[in-house]
């Protein structure tokens, strides 16, 4: 089994599990490895390396940092390690969150702008609903004060995950 560490242009990092190198390389020929939240196909290994416990005098090469420049002017400095756990955690949140929202709601499909107008008025059952709509259509469920919030749904939300 070899696992590697893969990311996508838009660095949205995961691991990939494959029965062996040319396993890997065959997905990624043919177009079956994409990226679980923005579904790209332009899929890139990063590198990595067992780490090795030896009783070496050799110095480790510092991680450069990177500085986060908060919205109240405050900066702080993160280390590339910190910075990549800080985007691993967001991530992890956000996924969750959408994950639970999928849960809790009920799919609708392209029927979500009739369907918002039904539960609005009282036609329909009161209930979470999700599904799609166009901007025009969003537009003008918020004119009629009905409350939407659009949210992008990622590809790895839309099937099972394993």
């Amino acid at each position: 089994m070899k696992v590697y560490n893969l990311a996508c242009p838009l660095e949205h990092h995961f691991e990939g599990w494959f029965a062996s190198e040319a396993d890997a390389t065959q997905q990624q020929e043919n177009g079956l490895l994409t990226c679980p939240i923005c579904d790209s196909h332009e899929i890139v290994r990063l590198p990595s390396a067992p780490r090795i416990a030896k009783s070496s005098s050799r110095e480790i090469a510092p991680v450069p940092a990177v500085e986060v420049t908060q919205e109240s002017g405050n900066s702080m400095v993160l280390s590339g390690t910190e910075h990549a756990n800080l985007q691993a955690q967001v991530q992890a949140t956000v996924m969750k969150a959408m994950r639970d929202l999928m849960k809790k709601t009920e799919d609708v499909g392209h029927d979500f702008a009739e369907e918002a107008r039904k539960i609005h008025y009282r036609e329909a059952p009161e209930r979470s609903i999700r599904g799609h709509a166009t901007a025009d259509e969003t537009a003008e469920l918020r004119e009629e004060g009905i409350e939407v919030v659009s949210l992008p749904i990622f590809p790895a939300l839309k099937d099972t995950l394993q």
